[in-house]
């Protein structure tokens, strides 16, 4: 295929009249469909209804420590809840506290505690002139919304195909004591499905901050999420690597069942070094009397160990990989060749990232939501929602049906052909 940069003004033109065409076909349709966000499908829900049948009115309900889960108490997680959650993130079960469903919250948590108690015995943040915050992007919208909402200057650093860009980090740590974390998707990284290779986990572990309160906020989102059985990303352990660079309490390791089990209720949890924990526990001890330890026990009887999630785990990559197959099956055949738009292929994960030409992404976002298509905002992946080049687009095909997925993408496709095309008329 001719990429569209080569083509003459005259066979630019005579394409946008043919790809205008098709355009109104689509808006003749009346979609609504909806690809915004990562949510598991409805399908995907279904293969965990059996949680719902594990605990009844006639179940014992005591963890085995012999504690009765109906009741206050245990407020860093029952045992075989903090061995399930251990297992999954490859950490010893004595440095991980269970909180409650959702991991962001844990995140929100430890951002807030740093900003008005400090870590550790450190200043407090909200007492300081600058605090500020590294930000591997294209990165997780969500992440840069909690240091957003506390006033925290975000700093964007590229992502490489090995991780965040390491040369980067490291100067940037080393020199300014107003940085005070980096935020992290180490495996299957949102949006872009990138693993961290082997020697960036190094180099994270043998960091130099110049701020003794810097911490590396790894969250561990996607660990077991895979696509494929024979085919898997692997990554080295931080929380070990960072003890043996003798930085044992520099890193925050985040987790949760999120997106194992039930989205809205699931199990989170954070592992750190023994300090860290003992830290964190004071104002657990304020915060709350103790999480839901009855859904702790829900999610530990129903997977039972880590072979038991991992079983579930392909059951959720045969749902997800034909969606993921699909998206880039169709952006290979449609755009492969035409040089107005490049994209990744990633083995796990829930996202698909997309970079178009430079200056587009925002149009081809808002053509997509014209004729029906809500896509993630353009910019998302950005602090901010600032995209510096406006070219990068998060895909999730997690949560359409297979035959609204497929009209999804085609209409996509047709939008970064519209787009593109406009854009290069400008300059010819």
């Amino acid at each position: 295929m001719k990429a569209y940069k080569d083509r003459s003004k005259e066979e630019l033109l005579t394409l946008k009249n043919e790809l205008e065409a098709e355009y109104k076909k689509f808006q003749e349709l009346g979609l609504k469909l909806d690809m915004s966000r990562g949510k598991p499908s409805a399908e995907q829900l279904d293969i965990s209804m059996g949680m719902m049948d594990v605990l009844n009115s006639s179940t014992d309900l005591k963890c085995r420590e012999g504690i009765d889960c109906r009741n206050y108490g245990v407020i860093d997680g029952i045992q075989e809840a903090k061995e399930l959650l251990a297992d999954l993130i490859e950490v010893p079960a004595d440095k991980i506290i269970i909180y409650g469903n959702s991991s962001l919250n844990v995140m929100y948590d430890t951002v807030a505690r740093s900003m008005t108690h400090g870590v550790m015995g450190s200043t407090p943040w909200c007492k300081l002139d600058k605090v500020k915050f590294l930000c591997p992007v294209p990165g997780y919208d969500r992440h840069f919304a909690i240091t957003e909402y506390f006033g925290i200057e975000m700093v964007n650093v590229p992502m490489t195909p090995e991780g965040p860009d390491m040369d980067m980090v490291e100067k940037l740590v080393s020199e300014d004591a107003a940085i005070k974390g980096i935020w992290c998707v180490p495996k299957y990284s949102n949006p872009q499905g990138i693993t961290y290779s082997d020697e960036t986990v190094r180099r994270f572990a043998g960091l130099k901050p110049a701020a003794e309160d810097f911490r590396i906020y790894w969250d561990n989102a996607y660990n077991v999420h895979h696509l494929y059985e024979d085919d898997q990303d692997n990554i080295l352990e931080i929380l070990s690597e960072c003890e043996k660079a003798g930085n044992p309490d520099m890193v925050y390791k985040f987790s949760s069942t999120s997106k194992i089990s039930f989205p809205g209720s699931g199990v989170a949890a954070i592992s750190a070094s023994y300090n860290n924990l003992k830290d964190i526990k004071k104002q657990m001890s304020i915060q709350t009397i103790g999480h839901d330890k009855l859904n702790q026990l829900r999610h530990v009887r129903y997977f039972r160990n880590l072979d038991g999630i991992k079983v579930h785990m392909m059951k959720h990559a045969a749902i997800m990989r034909p969606k993921f197959e699909t998206v880039l099956d169709i952006l290979e055949t449609e755009l492969s060749g035409l040089e107005i738009g490049s994209w990744l292929k990633p083995k796990g994960g829930y996202f698909i990232s997309f970079d178009a030409l430079d200056g587009c992404a925002k149009a081809i976002v808002a053509k997509a939501k014209e004729a029906g298509v809500v896509m993630t905002g353009a910019g998302a992946t950005y602090p901010y929602g600032k995209d510096p080049h406006d070219s990068n687009i998060r895909i999730a095909p997690s949560f359409p049906p297979m035959e609204e997925l497929l009209q999804a993408t085609k209409l996509f496709v047709l939008c970064v052909k519209l787009v593109s095309v406009d854009k290069l008329l400008e300059s010819k």
